[in-house]
């Protein structure tokens, strides 16, 4: 089977592959030093779990990476993605002025990739991502290996930047 022709497997970063809890402390005042918390991701432990699906996954599926960090963190994201021995990808990142939910930007991204391949299935942390996502009819999987924190729940939806 050609690349091209495998279904898609859409996976998240944070809170997937990526352990974020030692960044919380960056967003749990208001506004969040989100230059802080991003510039702290490569120090992200891989979360074991979400790299032995990835791993499965990329057997009969093409890894496209949907994360809300933002453009400018591409080249720290795909290196800390490299260093994890994960697929890589086509890497879909939150443009840097984007600031809508991350829900609202994934079901975007999500739409536009779904119009061209197949979508097999979608893998995120976040539950008001995999709500909506579930609820326009994609196959989601919620990641549930790591408690998932209000904290980031929270700033996303107020301050749209993850």
């Amino acid at each position: 089977m050609v690349p091209e022709q495998r279904p898609l497997a859409v996976i998240d970063v944070d809170g997937v592959v990526a352990d974020v809890r030692h960044r919380l402390r960056f967003l749990r005042a208001r506004p969040g030093d989100w230059e802080a918390f991003f510039a702290a991701a490569p120090a992200d432990p891989p979360l074991a779990e979400g790299v032995e699906l990835v791993h499965r996954l990329a057997r009969d599926h093409e890894v496209v990476w949907l994360t809300g960090r933002p453009e400018r963190s591409r080249a720290a994201t795909w290196r800390w993605l490299g260093e994890q021995g994960l697929p890589l990808g086509e890497l879909r990142m939150r443009p840097d002025d984007d600031r809508r939910p991350a829900r609202v930007f994934k079901r975007a991204e999500l739409r536009q990739l779904g119009a061209r391949r197949q979508v097999a299935v979608v893998v995120d942390d976040d539950p008001a991502v995999v709500d909506l996502l579930r609820a326009d009819g994609w196959p989601v999987l919620r990641a549930e290996w790591l408690a998932y924190e209000a904290t980031l729940g929270n700033a996303q939806e107020s301050e749209g930047r993850t």
